[in-house]
Order: C-alpha cells, then structure tokens, then sequence
C-alpha cells in the first residue's frame, strides 16, 4: 500500500508539471512517455486537477485524457500488412485518392481532412468540402514537405502507390494504406478506417447497406453455369490506350466474374496486360466494357455523354472488330471511372450484372441504387437520374 501511495504521489508531481497544451506528439494525461493513459495516470491528472495547481491539465485535455484511457490505443493492420496505432483521436487527415476520400465522406469526417491530392481538388460536385482544402501534389507524387507543413495526423493512400512515403514524412506523420478498390476488402478496409476514425456505427451502416446489394448480385449469379456466362473483354483506359485489359486477381476480374462474366484475359497475366487485337479477335467475346480515366469528361461534373460515345464509336469502327459477337451485337458499354471502383462500385457491378444478364436481373436499377448511395452517404443534393454521365449508352 505504500508502494502505491509514493507512486500515486509521483504521478500527481508529474501531472501538476504538465503544460497546458498537450503537443502534437504527446498524449494529454500520459505521464510516463508510454503514449497510453492508464487508470493510474488518469487518476493523477484528475487530482492534480482538484489540487487546484497552477500547471496541470486543462478541463478540456482533462476530458480528452479520460476520452483517450477508455477508447485508445487503436491498432489496424494496413493493406500492405503493416500494423499502425493511433494513440489519441485522428483530428487531421490528407486523402490523396479519390476512393479515400469517398469513404472519408461516407464515414462523415471530411472536416477533418485539412489536404487533398489535385485530384481530389478537382471533384467539386462529389467532393464539395474536401475540394476546396490545401493541395499537396497528385495522389501519384504527393510533396512530402507540403503534407508536413500541413501537420496532419495520417495521410491516407493506396497499397502500392507512393512507396517510400513514410521514411518521408514518419514519425510526424503517420501513412495508412488502405485501398476501398477490391471488391473482397472493400468492407474491411471501411470497418477499419471507420474504427480508426471512432465512425463504427457509420462504418456499418454503409457495409449493410453495401452487402445487400452484393449479395443479390451474387446469389443469383453463383448458380450460372460456366457455359452461360458471357466471354467479356474489359478494355481499361481506351481513352489513352487500346487494347491494355484487366488481368488475373485485377479488381477488373474481380468485378466481372461476380457480376456473372467471365474475363477472357483472366488466365494470361496478372495486373493489366497489353493484349494483340489478333488475340482479342479470337476470342470473339460476347460484352465489351470499357473503362475511361476521369480525363474524360465524364462522371459527376459533366452532362454532355459525347465524350464517351466518341469511345465507343471508336472500338465499333475499328476493322480487325468488325466480325467480334460483342460489336455486332451492340453490346459495347463505356463506364465512367467515378463509379467503376471505390466505395460505389456496387453500382457499376449493377451494370455489370444487367449488361451480361439483362433477363435475370430485369428488376435491378443501378441508377436507383446510385441515388441511394448519394443521398444516404453522400448527403449531397445530386439528381444522378437527370445529371451526370456515367455509363454509354445511357440505361432506356
């Protein structure tokens, strides 16, 4: 009992000499340097307070210490498999790419982002607070001296993007990676951001809501036999390139072999190979989907679809594709990046699914169900039924 008495008396010593304000890289009421707030330590502080002297914490760090005992350290393993730990609340985030920042927005803690990639800058529709915020490079070549300017507390980005960012700008700053691109992570990558960010019941809300739609796409395209599929060609970025394509474990194949198809290109490589138009030829595929980049005019900032019909009359005029099933047969589609990954790409799986199997899935509207994720976690006034370009040709 002694023991504890002189260690209790230690700590209340150590918490009357604290300063007022806790500093970026210190954990109000943590008085061992340990980062974490015990029950002793918050009993300390809280006595040094009611001692009434002049150097402890403020009612307010006082709070947040209490805040921090019950609910911290928070530790999330990243995509690329390293394991982080928040010590305190995430008060200042930088997103460098636009599938980040959509779950930021789902998550309802856009005003806690302080920067944003050029990218994310241009997104005034979508994006219409985090637009507007400090710009600190593209989401491909971030300046490390502008984010740390900025003094966030992570910086959020892809698995694979900005490798070396973190001998960058870490400690000060800490680099989670999480992707919201793969449809069979994208509920994991949002249930942790959403833990990290104390946005669970958010968080859960949109992977219900997400889940549902999956799995009706789902359940009625696992019993499809093989046979029945549809042979697909998905053709990414024909709007810069031809011929480059979605291969094994892509989240191009991902999508594709849930909707119901099957991506002829699947067994060549991993990644997104470049394809012989000869090949491609041979295959004769049923569905041709191509995918354009946001330099298109396409997406949330844009009504005028001529952008992708240029696209698509393209890839119909091209001679070697004259004889393809797909071409002859019109079933040629041009979908917008805004809604082909991220956390909408239920939407694009809708189109997906009623594109190779228009009699099974007569029922679905993906324009619907686009709607219902801007109004419900979006909160953006956004009529995607009358604005927007999103697919080509438009649904009748």
């Amino acid at each position: 009992m002694k023991n504890n008495v002189c260690w209790m008396m230690l700590l209340i010593a150590m918490a009357m000499s604290c300063t007022h304000a806790a500093a970026q890289d210190t954990v109000p009421g943590d008085l061992d340097g340990d980062m974490v707030v015990s029950e002793t330590e918050l009993c300390a502080s809280v006595l040094a307070y009611l001692d009434g002297s002049a150097r402890h914490l403020s009612m307010n760090d006082l709070r947040e210490a209490a805040h921090i005992h019950i609910h911290y350290p928070r530790t999330i393993i990243c995509a690329d498999g390293r394991e982080l730990t928040a010590y305190k609340p995430i008060e200042h985030i930088i997103a460098l790419s636009d599938p980040q920042a959509d779950a930021i927005r789902v998550l309802g803690a856009e005003d806690r982002v302080t920067g944003v990639s050029s990218g994310i800058a241009a997104e005034t529709m979508l994006l219409p607070v985090m637009c507007t915020k400090s710009v600190v490079g593209t989401s491909a070549k971030p300046d490390p001296e502008a984010i740390l300017a900025l003094k966030p507390d992570i910086v959020i980005t892809y698995r694979t993007w900005n490798i070396g960012l973190e001998e960058k700008i870490e400690p000060d700053v800490m680099v989670v990676r999480l992707d919201f691109t793969d449809p069979g992570n994208l509920t994991d990558d949002m249930r942790k951001l959403g833990y990290l960010l104390e946005k669970e019941d958010r968080a859960e809300e949109f992977i219900e809501w997400h889940n549902g739609y999956m799995s009706m796409i789902i359940n009625r395209t696992e019993s499809i036999p093989n046979t029945d599929k549809p042979r697909v060609y998905l053709e990414l970025y024909p709007d810069i390139w031809r011929y480059k394509t979605f291969g094994r474990d892509s989240t191009g194949d991902r999508q594709c072999t849930l909707a119901g198809g099957t991506n002829i290109a699947r067994d060549l490589f991993e990644g997104s190979p470049a394809l012989d138009p000869e090949w491609v030829v041979a295959q004769n595929p049923d569905v041709i989907i191509q995918i354009v980049t946001s330099k298109l005019p396409s997406g949330y900032d844009f009504d005028d679809s001529s952008g992708m019909r240029m696209v698509r009359d393209d890839l119909m005029l091209r001679p070697e594709l004259a004889g393809v099933s797909a071409v002859k047969n019109e079933r040629v589609y041009v979908v917008a990046s805004d809604i082909r990954c991220g956390v909408q790409q239920v939407v694009s799986m809708a189109y997906f699914a009623k594109w190779f199997h228009p009699d099974i899935f007569w029922d679905i509207n993906p324009e619907i169900i686009q709607q219902e994720y801007l109004e419900r976690f979006q909160r953006i006034d956004f009529d995607a039924l009358e604005h927007g370009v999103f697919v080509y040709p438009e649904m009748e």
